[in-house]
């Protein structure tokens, strides 16, 4: 049987990393709990101080087809390449220069967030299609394919 998936990131600022991935996939911030208009209000009926208001944020995919990605707070900074990475799919049924085109718009649009643009891999038939590698704005890598 399959499983849904949640996506962690480890992060020094969730509602600011929780914003860009938003921005970058088309999801929208996770609403509060049910009888509470904010997330403010809710973590301060838990009894939450306002220092850790910001520990943790997630966003879901509004047709609730995708993962649901959660962001927490760490002490740490991100200490080396990631091992796992997200791949963007921001090209579908594009090839060639029109593919590139797309993933250029893209590229400039999410840098526009935050994102840092690493390097740009061309297309390279028969298998490669092309792909841009960039990081989030805490350094975490994903393409934008």
């Amino acid at each position: 049987m399959p499983r849904d998936v949640q996506i962690t990131f480890d992060c020094a600022d969730p509602a600011g990393l929780a914003a860009f991935w938003a921005e970058a996939l088309g999801y929208q911030l996770q609403g509060p709990p049910e009888g509470f208009e904010s997330w403010g209000q809710a973590l301060a009926a838990m009894g939450l101080p306002p220092e850790s208001h910001n520990d943790a944020s997630a966003v879901v995919d509004p047709a609730g087809s995708g993962p649901r990605l959660f962001f927490q707070r760490v002490p740490e900074g991100k200490q080396a390449k990631n091992r796992m990475h997200l791949d963007v799919r921001a090209a579908p049924g594009l090839s060639g220069d029109a593919r590139m085109a797309a993933l250029e718009a893209e590229a400039e649009r999410l840098v526009s967030h935050g994102a840092t643009r690493l390097r740009r891999h061309e297309p390279a038939p028969p298998l490669g299609a092309g792909h841009i590698v960039m990081t989030d704005p805490e350094g975490n890598e994903f393409c934008l394919d």
